[in-house]
């Protein structure tokens, strides 16, 4: 889908967003971030899975909201929701009894075992440390969903050799760390980023790029990334966006009804 003369009718944003979309259409629930998951997740709503139920960590479960929340606490989502509970019941009943599907963060900062950072950054010596929102409910949604899905812009500044602060867990140090600590969850499964789709192999639980966007290459994501990535043996081309995909998109991120 191009425009003759003027290239692709996409943007890089758009095509992570469209793909982060795609990426929850078998689920039944997905426990949501605020930020690019939450773009995601009320995309998949309106495409890929019409039938997907948003829990908002304020205590907002099955909400429809008809624009982009600006945060966990915006009206549009008690509003909208099937029902809100307390934020201890959703955690103690929903959440950590196993009954969320799918969860989906955002980070700061990811290292090659898909572990997060959303606390602080160190900055150069002498100087303060950039402080970020911080926890919230992430680490509780990264060891209790059935799996976990992460999206990023991928540059070096957030996919880092090692976090300045880890946040919440994915893989920790490598594919039995999970079981040790005890988190039941699957963790992170996969991080779509503006270049591509990066997976963890089943052997080191080593973030590994499986597919790439229209127009991106394995040499840009390699080169974008703050340590030696991976390749699958094939790396895939995902599809390109639908006009009704980014049609969907756009309005939504207008602020137009659902």
């Amino acid at each position: 889908m191009t425009r003759p003369g003027t290239g692709p009718a996409w943007t890089a944003d758009e095509l992570m967003e469209v793909n982060a979309a795609r990426a929850l259409a078998g689920a039944r629930t997905c426990f949501v971030g605020i930020g690019l998951p939450s773009t995601a997740a009320n995309l998949a709503r309106r495409t890929a899975n019409p039938g997907l139920v948003l829990v908002y960590e304020s205590g907002a479960i099955g909400a429809r909201p008809s624009r982009l929340p600006l945060s966990i606490g915006d009206g549009e989502l008690a509003d909208t929701a099937d029902a809100v509970v307390s934020v201890p019941e959703l955690f103690n009943y929903w959440l950590q009894p196993g009954r969320i599907d799918v969860g989906f963060l955002g980070a700061a900062q990811l290292d090659r075992h898909a572990n997060i950072n959303t606390t602080l950054v160190r900055t150069a010596p002498g100087r303060p440390d950039l402080r970020l929102p911080g926890a919230g409910g992430a680490p509780e949604i990264a060891a209790h969903c059935g799996e976990v899905l992460v999206v990023l812009r991928h540059t070096r500044r957030g996919l880092v050799p090692a976090l300045d602060f880890v946040t919440s867990i994915g893989h920790g140090t490598g594919p039995r760390s999970r079981t040790r600590l005890g988190l039941p969850g699957r963790g992170p499964t996969a991080v779509i980023t503006d270049l591509g789709i990066l997976r963890p192999a089943p052997d080191t639980a080593e973030l590994t790029l499986t597919d790439v966007h229209p127009g991106a290459t394995p040499a840009q994501a390699r080169a974008a990334t703050g340590w030696d990535l991976r390749t699958a043996p094939a790396v895939r081309t995902t599809p390109e966006p639908t006009a009704a995909e980014l049609a969907a998109l756009r309005a939504l991120k207008a602020g137009g009804a659902a």
